[in-house]
């Protein structure tokens, strides 16, 4: 049977008075009408009706909410609700599913809590306080049409669990965030605007998620939309499924090294084709461990940054343009994490792209274009990997890395920069197969990493093509510099570079240059076509060049300055007057060079050995020297008393006379190997790798310092520094983290000795998935890769070494030769406590040296016992009450000043640590 109508119409006959009353008396599934006026009254629903307001109809609480629904199917039409204060609920839906159609809300919001699952449609709010809508508990709220005005506070604000979908709505000019979203809230946007809110349009804190779809947000007096905290996880850290409504189009956030940093899969906040302009902060900013993705997305005419993503953060950009603001494009920071895909970053006030801390950056198919500071900028510790990007008409540079940062660019393309193309400035960098045009300067490095540029492109620099800072070391393979306004490639004082294949033609200066102490080795390298020299090696340049083809030059094709001395091998000189013009004091050899075209060429009779020269000396003359010497000093003679001053050092080591032994007969060896190598003879099969085992404390790191300055002093390393590493410096804390931490280690231990301490500790015992496994196999094929430009030492516990060595088959074959450093006698210990007094100014007195032999004979030798650490600590201690022992005189500083010197200098018997004398 069907309910019967109802009337609230004051005055008339047959209808009630008060709305109210007309609901009470209805059945389930009555309609009310009410007449147009004002009424003073607060009605409660719980069962299914309908109130249709005929004409205006002003429904003013009388105390509370004006309507308050607690169950049932209740519809509102067309009324207007008032609250008795801005700050009351004008509307509270505690249940049931009820519906608003075209209804405006003033004086007051509207308040869903509890399982409640109301439908407004065609409503506003307008003026409420504190939130204009409050969801929560685990309500379900549909909003079509919603239009929120004016209003002090947050326009939607969504706690707990609540859930709400928003479409076709206009929130506009409250004084908060046109969004609030905390704990667990999930809301869906489409075809929203947010317009002129005091804070930001849309903010997310707690494990919080929204979808936007369509919408836009503009005049915001904060950022355009703000994520905090873990937005978008459960509280149990893991994804939130209702934050990915589309699972088939996630990306995966991958930094650099191919893999995720951490397992975050969903993002808080997604945005799909929206529109975030005229900000005054940020368009975008992801702090805490918040995440966020936005596709075909255009975000301009911001204060802040278009995008800044900070502490945990994570973003994912896919088609999205960020262009025009008063800031950096997309600023990263923090251990943030960005992945971006066919992205626009240009007309950027400062940057296209600012990342430090240590931020993780991945760019596939992006554009960078038109900054007012360097196109890309990375610094502290931060990591970006480049994939098919676009760089172009940035005032300063391409792309910069500074202090600790990584680079690794692929089939990228660097254009109009004003400095350089890309500037490495102490951070490290790849480059594989990109174009660099129409800069100042292609590409400067000036780093202590070694860098490494293959299969690159470089043209139409207005100066350098490549240039090799000062000190640093680089890798260039099948580079070609083509139409250089200088120098194709300028190799700067002290650098050490690494040249295999590639060409540099046409340049406008001489195709290579080499500074003084400048140590090159260049193989099967071509210049052609230089306005000046091919080669051009400055006063005390040195280097190695191997299979180069030098054509077309208008000057002499090779230079050679005073003092400078260089080999050239198998080299090829073609199409200019002259193959070589050599300053008097200048130390050239060449070998088996082929000069064509030249009348009286030169190269051919530079015969490598005779007139009392040794193919030995001829040779050491072009091996670069070690760090150690002098950039353009010595040759045989030099490299002789390098190898004297070490065997001297070698010496003056207390103890290892087993070790000592082993050195010599080892450099012997590399001394033989060197000299077959340079007679053209086979080397032997001989692996320079060594195992180190031994307690800590018997001068492991000191051997293996002096065996690299004896390989460089013998010209088969380039170098011979030593680089220290751990399981810490290996080792990464996430998958796929291992590989690149433990490559950037080994590069720039090359062309010197890798001293890994604890090596044992790679492969902990009963851990087998451990990601030091992985460390070990990403060494074993770096060893393979740069078999002889490096030396590696693994050092530890004699018979953890074997476990270690026992792990991983390759690890085995490479490490055939143990060096067994046993721990020092009490008398060794003596002799190390005297020679650090000597170093100090102290005098061990006869007595006390007997006293320090008794000491270390009873020193218990457990786990704490450091060998010569430990007599090192010994001494400390002797010093420290030395100088108490002498306080405790009570002389003054004038009385101690005239004492006998005996009484500052001389340690006695009662200055070593108690207990033990």
């Amino acid at each position: 049977m069907k309910a019967a109508a109802q009337r609230v119409a004051p005055g008339s006959w047959g209808a009630h008075r008060t709305i109210g009353a007309a609901v009470r008396g209805a059945r389930p599934g009555a309609v009310i009408t009410v007449q147009a006026g004002t009424y003073t009254e607060s009605v409660v629903l719980d069962k299914d009706v309908s109130l249709v307001a005929k004409g205006e109809v002003r429904l003013v609480a009388a105390r509370g909410p004006a309507v308050t629904v607690h169950a049932g199917r209740a519809e509102l039409r067309g009324f207007v609700l008032c609250a008795t204060a801005p700050r009351e609920a004008a509307v509270l839906l505690r249940g049931g599913e009820p519906v608003l159609r075209d209804c405006e809300i003033t004086g007051g919001g509207i308040e869903v809590v509890g399982a409640a699952a109301p439908l407004l449609t065609g409503c506003s709010v307008r003026q409420a306080e504190g939130a204009a809508l409050w969801l929560t508990g685990t309500s379900r709220t549909t909003l079509e049409g919603l239009t929120v005005v004016g209003g002090v506070g947050n326009g939607l604000a969504v706690g707990d669990e609540a859930r709400a979908e928003l479409t076709d709505a206009l929130l506009d000019g409250v004084t908060g965030h046109g969004v609030f979203l905390t704990a667990g809230a999930h809301v869906t946007l489409t075809r929203c605007e947010i317009r002129g809110s005091g804070a930001a349009a849309v903010f997310a804190e707690g494990h919080a998620g929204a979808v936007l779809r369509e919408c836009r947000m503009h005049e915001s007096g904060g950022h355009g939309v703000w994520l905090s905290g873990t937005a978008g996880r459960r509280a149990d850290g893991g994804p939130s499924p209702e934050n990915d409504p589309d699972p088939q189009s996630r990306g995966s956030a991958l930094p650099p090294g191919g893999e995720p940093r951490t397992t975050r899969a969903a993002h808080g906040v997604r945005l799909r084709g929206c529109q975030i302009f005229r900000t005054a902060g940020a368009g975008v900013l992801a702090d805490g461990g918040s995440a966020v993705a936005l596709d075909t997305c255009h975000v301009h005419h911001t204060s802040g940054a278009a995008v800044l993503v900070t502490a945990e953060a994570a973003a994912e950009l896919t088609a999205v343009r960020a262009v025009d603001c008063a800031d950096t494009a997309l600023v990263v920071s923090g251990s943030g994490t960005v992945v971006a895909h066919d992205s626009t970053f240009a007309r950027a006030a400062a940057n296209g792209l600012y990342a430090i801390g240590e931020a993780d950056v991945s760019f596939t198919g992006c554009t960078v274009r038109d900054t007012a500071y360097s196109a890309l900028h990375l610094g502290g510790g931060s990591r970006a990997r480049l994939r098919g990007c676009t760089v172009s008409d940035s005032p300063e540079y391409g792309i910069r890395v500074t202090e600790r940062a990584e680079l690794l660019a692929e089939d990228c393309e660097v254009t109009g920069a004003e400095l350089a193309g890309v500037c490495v400035e102490g951070g490290d960098a790849v480059l594989r197969g990109c174009r660099i045009d129409a800069t100042r300067e292609g590409v400067r490095l000036c780093t202590s990493h070694r860098p490494l540029l293959a299969d690159c492109e470089i043209t139409g620099t207005s100066q350098t093509g490549v240039r090799v800072g000062r000190d640093t070391g680089a890798q260039l393979e099948n580079v070609t510099v083509t139409g250089s306004g200088t120098a194709g490639l300028l190799l700067e004082e002290g650098s050490t570079a690494v040249v295999d294949g590639g060409a540099v033609r046409e340049s406008a200066g001489s195709g290579i240059v080499v500074r003084s102490g400048a140590r090159p080795r260049l193989r099967g390298t071509t210049v052609a076509a230089a306005a000046k020299n091919g080669l051009f090696v400055e006063e005390g340049g040195e280097g190695r060049y191997e299979d180069c083809r030098f054509t077309g030059s208008r000057f002499p094709a090779v230079y050679a300055g005073a003092r400078s001395r260089f080999l050239l091998r198998r080299c090829t000189v073609e199409g200019a007057e002259q193959d070589l013009l050599r300053d008097e004091d200048a130390e050239v050899t060449a070998e088996d060079c082929r000069v064509e075209g030249v009348v009286e060429p030169l190269l051919p009779t530079l015969a490598p050995v005779g007139e009392g020269r040794t193919a030995v000396a001829a040779v050491a003359q072009a091996a670069p020297p070690s760090d150690g010497e002098e950039a353009g000093s010595g040759g045989a003679g030099q490299a002789e008393e390098r190898l004297a001053a070490l065997h001297a050092e070698l010496d003056r080591l207390v103890g290892l006379d087993g070790v000592k032994r082993d050195v010599l007969n080892l450099t012997r060896l590399m001394q033989m190997v060197k000299v077959r190598q340079d007679a053209g003879l086979a080397p032997p099969p001989l692996s320079r790798h060594l195992v180190f085992a031994g307690n800590p404390g018997t001068g492991k790191t000191t051997v293996a310092r002096l065996y690299g300055g004896f390989l460089a002093a013998l010209g088969l390393l380039g170098r011979g520094h030593l680089v220290e590493a751990d399981r810490g410096d290996l080792v990464g804390e996430y998958v796929g983290h291992t590989a690149p931490k433990t490559t950037a280690v080994f590069k720039r231990a090359l062309g010197g000795v890798l001293f890994i301490d604890e090596a044992y500790s790679l492969v902990p015992q009963g851990h087998l998935t451990d990601f030091g496994s992985e460390a070990v196999s990403t060494l074993v094929k770096l060893m393979e890769d740069h078999r002889d430009e490096v030396v590696v030492i693994v050092a530890g516990y004699p018979g953890e070494m074997s476990r270690l060595l026992e792990s991983n088959a390759g690890l085995a074959s490479r490490f055939t030769r143990t060096l067994h450093f046993e721990d020092y006698s009490a008398a060794q210990l003596v002799s190390i406590v005297r020679h650090q007094a000597d170093g100090h100014e102290y005098t061990v007195a006869p007595e006390t040296t007997q006293a320090l032999h008794g000491y270390f004979e009873t020193l218990p030798r457990g786990e704490q016992f450091g060998n010569g650490r430990s007599a090192r600590q010994v001494f400390q201690l002797m010093t420290e009450r030395h100088a108490q022992r002498v306080a405790e005189l009570g002389l003054s500083a004038a009385d101690l000043a005239a004492a006998d010197p005996e009484l500052l200098t001389t340690l006695l018997p009662a200055d070593l640590p108690p207990g033990e004398t």
